[in-house]
C-alpha cells in the first residue's frame, strides 16, 4: 500500500424491500469508491449487490431473520466503519426493534450512518472518508465501571 493509500473502509450496507433498487442505484453509480472497500451486507441486499455489482460481498442473514442484529454486532466489534442503510420510512418494519437497535449501535459506537442516496453521497465524496480520519472511538470505562440504577443503594 502506498503512503497517501488509507486502509480499506469496511461498509455495512442495508436496505429495506422498498429501497433496494435505490440502493443497487447508488451503489453501481459509487462502484469505484466502493471497489476499493471491503462490504458486508443483509441477506437478499447482499446478493442484489453482489450480482449487480460484481463484487464480492460478505452476506448476513436477511433483516427480519436477524441480519440486523448480525451487523449491529459487527459495528459493536469494531468490524464495521461506516454503515449506509436506506430505510423506508413510509412502509411499517415488522422488526423494527431491530433496526432502532441497529442503528442506536452505530450511534453508540460513533460509526457514519448514511440513511438515504443524498447523505450517501456527501459521505463517500467527503475527503475524509478516504483520507487518514480517525474515527473518535468512545470510551465507556466510566460507564462499564459504575454500578447500574437497580444495584445502587435506595
Amino acid at each position: 500500500m502506498a503512503l497517501d493509500e488509507s486502509p480499506p473502509l469496511r461498509i455495512g450496507l442495508v436496505a429495506h424491500d422498498h429501497k433496494k433498487r435505490d440502493l443497487v442505484e447508488w451503489a453501481r453509480y459509487n462502484l469505484a469508491f466502493l471497489a476499493r472497500h471491503s462490504l458486508w451486507a443483509t441477506g437478499t441486499t447482499g446478493t442484489l449487490l453482489e450480482h449487480e455489482l460484481d463484487l464480492p460481498v460478505g452476506k448476513l442473514q436477511s433483516g427480519p431473520l436477524g441480519g440486523d442484529q448480525q451487523m449491529g454486532a459487527l459495528i459493536a466489534e469494531g468490524k464495521i466503519d461506516f454503515l449506509v442503510f436506506f430505510s423506508d420510512p413510509l412502509e411499517p418494519q415488522p422488526h423494527d426493534p431491530d433496526v432502532k437497535a441497529l442503528l442506536r449501535l452505530a450511534v453508540v459506537w460513533n460509526i457514519p450512518i448514511a440513511c438515504n442516496r443524498a447523505s450517501a453521497d456527501l459521505m463517500v465524496s467527503s475527503p475524509l472518508l478516504e483520507g487518514s480520519y480517525e474515527r473518535t472511538q468512545p470510551d465507556y470505562g466510566t460507564y462499564l465501571g459504575r454500578p447500574l440504577e437497580a444495584d445502587e443503594p435506595a
